[in-house]
């Protein structure tokens, strides 16, 4: 197989991958000669297999099986980036016998499926991918370097231990003494093994909500400066202002990049009662972003005090007191001024959105978990461990079973079982070429 792996368009250098056992065979097609030793960068003239053009001057880098990224034969090919070049040379790859384009994601498949890769590390490859921010690369990076899975086969040694003390105290229930001492170590290893998943667990919220981005919603009373606010932090145009209450229907969303950390910033509807179902929709989806937002802005304008929108879950919530340039009162004591006119007091209201998003986002440490799939995998891991830490006389089978169970659910996070379902929504996620 082949696909381009670089972006799309001119560039002083574009590369092509090759990866199977037809690689060596495609190369000799190409270069007319003998294959370049492995590992070394070499200069080649590629040609076409049929009719011997000239395609391309060329930097070729082998790498041969298992010592690859997919763990097959690899190559290479460095060319120069003008798209006439790159067509030339994936359509001469095209007719070469055993090629074929390679489908979104499939050299980080075939990394998976022979062991160069495990799921988790797929799924941070993909976030790595798809990083906005700096903080997002470096969450990606951290767990598509394997720190996840490090961090769950740790855990899982701890109860494979435990597991093995329970089978010696079935195999060998008629020795007293032995069922004393390896019921004491199994119960230290089950404590030590929930207490690291507990720690892991601390961190998930946040890490969930970097991978997403941290949700501020714009909120108030019509016609306070909502949309206006939104297309000055914005700097172009994407909310309808207008002096007529209830313009804003929809949520409209951006994403910012504040300290490197992703905050997406949703305009709303005005907040009031209203008649026009339309509107009162409008309002409905309002009220349900603010509540399920990470940080509302509530606006208000003037020396006008509407309460802020409540929010149940304590989640925060800032007061900002727009159209300051027009001279009226003064602010609310916690209140941030702005001016979406005059750009005044927005830096200071990106700050404070920053201050919230960063104390959230990193409170806890770095974070191992930015999946559901991987939250809930720790959380029924933990969950057959506190039941073997509750007092109880359970019986030695129960206990193993338990054990079994968590370690068993700790192996769906490097995708070593009951992953079928997850993998080609996972791999379809990665661009072609890889």
């Amino acid at each position: 197989m082949f696909a381009p792996a670089s972006g799309v368009g001119r560039a002083a250098i574009s590369v092509i991958r090759l990866s199977g056992s037809a690689c060596d065979n495609a190369l000799r097609a190409l270069i007319r000669g003998p294959l370049p030793a492995e590992r070394v960068v070499s200069l080649k003239t590629l040609r076409h297999p049929v009719t011997d053009e000239e395609l391309d001057r060329a930097l070729v880098i082998r790498f041969a099986a298992p010592r690859s990224y997919t763990g097959e034969d690899m190559a290479e090919l460095h060319v120069t980036g003008g798209r006439a070049v790159l067509a030339g040379v994936i359509e001469a790859l095209a007719l070469l016998a055993d090629m074929r384009p390679a489908d979104p994601g499939e050299f980080a498949l075939r990394a998976f499926e022979n062991g160069k890769l495990d799921l988790s590390q797929v799924e941070g490859l993909a976030d790595l991918v798809d990083a906005q921010t700096q903080a997002q690369r470096r969450q990606a990076l951290r767990i598509a370097g394997g720190a996840l899975t490090r961090e769950s086969e740790a855990i899982r040694a701890l109860i494979v231990e435990a597991t093995a003390q329970i089978e010696a105290q079935i195999d060998f229930s008629d020795q007293e003494d032995v069922d004393v001492l390896g019921i004491h170590h199994v119960r230290d290893l089950v404590d030590e093994a929930a207490a690291r998943i507990g720690r892991t667990l601390a961190s998930a919220q946040s890490g969930e909500r970097l991978r997403d981005g941290f949700n501020v919603v714009i909120a108030g009373p019509p016609n306070v400066g909502k949309s206006t606010l939104m297309n000055a932090i914005a700097r172009r145009d994407v909310s309808i202002v207008s002096a007529t209450p209830g313009t804003t229907r929809d949520p409209i969303e951006i994403q910012l990049d504040l300290r490197g950390f992703p905050v997406n910033l949703v305009d709303t509807a005005g907040i009031r009662d209203t008649e026009d179902p339309i509107e009162k929709e409008g309002v409905l989806r309002a009220r349900r972003r603010a509540d399920e937002a990470d940080l509302t802005l509530w606006l208000t304008e003037g020396g006008r005090a509407e309460a802020p929108f409540p929010k149940e879950d304590g989640r925060p919530v800032l007061q900002v007191r727009t159209k300051i340039d027009l001279g009226e009162a003064e602010s609310p004591s916690g209140s941030i001024a702005v001016s979406a006119k005059t750009g005044q007091g927005i830096d200071r209201l990106l700050d404070a959105v920053a201050d919230v998003a960063e104390e959230l986002l990193s409170g806890q440490g770095p974070a191992l978990i930015a999946l559901t799939r991987h939250r809930l995998a720790f959380e029924e891991a933990l969950a057959h461990l506190e039941r073997l830490r509750a007092p109880q006389n359970a019986a030695l089978e129960f206990i193993a079973e338990d054990l079994r169970l968590a370690a068993r659910a700790l192996e769906r996070i490097a995708g070593r079982i009951d992953v079928e379902e997850v993998l080609g929504a996972i791999f379809s996620r990665l661009c072609i070429g890889k």
